[in-house]
This record gives C-alpha cells, structure tokens and sequence, in this order.
C-alpha cells in the first residue's frame, strides 16, 4: 500500500524522546486523520492496540511494531506495564507513536498514559481520532444527534477497570438525562445494563442497536428494542467489540443505511420518526 502525498502545509516533527498519542479511528483505515499518517510515517516505533487495522500499520513500514492490546476477557498487557514501556522507549531516544482505536480520550485509557509519561518528563503530544461512539455508529446509518429526536446525548462505558459494569454510574440520572444513549464495551454486561435502564423508566419498546466491529468490512447491527435487548442478542451470533445505542435516532437507520443503498438497497422507511414532511422544511 502507497501512502498517500501529505498537503503543501507545515506539519508537526515528531522528535526523538517523544511520545505522540494518536487516535487510529474505529477500524476503517480511510478514518484516518492526516496528523495521524504524519506521525506513522515519522514513528521510530509504533505501539498499537487490538483495534487497530493492520493496513494502517503498513503506513509506517520502517517502524518497529510493538503490540500491547488489551480485549476483555483475554490476556492482555497491564496498563502500568504499557504506560511505563512507553517512558522506557522515549528515555532510549525513539521517536514513540501511541496508536488507539478511536479516539485516545475516549474510554482509550489515552489520559492515564498521557498523565504517566508527564509524570516522568516525556514530552507529549495528543492527535485525536474519531471515536467509534460517533463513527461507528454513522458508518451503521445513525446519527448521534437529529434535531427531531434529541437535543443531547451520553457516552458510557459499559465496564471499569474490573472488567464489571461501573458501580458508580448512576442509571436513574443518565436515563433521565439524555434522549440517547451510546454506551462502549456494554455487550458483555447488556442484561444489567438494559435492566437499570428499563428500572429507572426507559421504555421498553425504546429502539436500540448494537453495532459490532464497526466501520470494517465485518460489520453487523442488530436493530431490537430495549426490553428484547438480551434475548435477540443471546440469538444472534455477534460478538464484540461493539458499541451500543439506545434511543429514537436508531429509527433513523431505516432511511440512512448508506451502506445498503450502495448495494442497490432501497431505503425501508424514508420518514421512520413519522413526521410526514420532508425535513429540511421545518
């Protein structure tokens, strides 16, 4: 694979005894920032997680590929042990590129290794990503945010360090916060997670879908209700990784499902909120 000709402008050196921590996107390589082939083709060294699509490690052929992915449930690196490797290989002179799935501030742990490497006087740099809460869920055909549905929407994660569902979310206050709800890493625990939802009031008719390795070429989305959430999952064969999206936007997949319309798919609804005008007339 060629890497394409950066533009004409004045890009960031990554330097030796830096660390860049840059953000691979939710899969497809096109996702891609500039700012992040910059650095791949920089890179002394690139350490790179389980999300991360090989093709884009072709980008930085010349570099050293270190894996450290961590996936739940199977062995992984313990966070401290990548965090301080990262300090070890900047101390050695390399020019160290960070590279995450989605976005390195997003539920990457991108923070705590930023914090550590400040701890002991690496220099540092962020490059954000695009997270997979919003691209994956767009490359699935639904927005996070429609004016007709929701004027906010919440991002959680579906597991703390322990590998269980976070004890100190409080279910009550997000369900009755945000119209939509895009909660990462919940597939494993979706039964106490659409439990605490249907408890403090959801509907249990309320939309939903779970969109398993998102933006790749192995994609899947089941589209179901909150209260059949568990039971079409348990029949389904999807497994993670996955993001999940509760609220009316999922509706919106009916008429924006762009990855079946470039099959020669037909919308199945082109007004699934009822509105019975075309939208742009509001």
């Amino acid at each position: 694979m060629t890497a394409p000709d950066l533009p004409p402008l004045s890009w960031p050196r990554l330097e030796p005894g830096w660390v860049w921590l840059c953000g691979a996107g939710p899969g497809d390589p096109g996702l891609l920032t500039l700012h992040a082939l910059n650095a791949l083709r920089q890179a002394d060294v690139v350490v790179y997680d389980a999300l991360v699509d090989p093709t884009i490690l072709t980008l930085a052929p010349e570099a050293e590929h270190i894996y450290a992915g961590k996936r739940g449930g199977k062995p992984s690196a313990k966070q401290r042990d990548i965090s301080l490797q990262l300090v070890d290989l900047a101390r050695g002179g390399r020019r160290v590129l960070r590279l995450k799935g989605g976005d390195p501030f997003v539920f990457g742990r991108g923070g705590e290794e930023a914090q550590t490497l400040v701890q002991h006087g690496i220099p540092i740099r962020i490059i954000p990503g695009i997270s997979a809460g919003i691209g994956g869920l767009a490359y699935a055909g639904i927005p996070v945010t429609h004016r007709d549905v929701n004027q906010s929407v919440t991002f959680v994660t579906g597991h703390d360090q322990s590998g269980q569902t976070p004890g100190s979310l409080n279910w009550q206050a997000i369900s009755d916060g945000s119209q939509v709800l895009v909660i990462y890493m919940g597939m494993k625990h979706a039964e106490v997670i659409a439990s605490a939802l249907l408890d403090a009031g959801r509907a249990a008719d309320e939309p939903v879908a779970v969109v398993t390795s998102a933006t790749t070429a192995d994609q899947q989305v089941l589209e179901t209700t909150l209260g059949a959430l568990v039971a079409d999952l348990a029949a389904s064969t999807l497994e993670p990784p996955a993001i999940i999206c509760v609220g009316r936007s999922v509706l919106m997949r009916q008429a924006l499902d762009w990855q079946a319309m470039a099959m020669g798919e037909a919308p199945r609804n082109t007004d699934p909120l009822g509105r019975g005008r075309p939208a742009e007339s509001a």
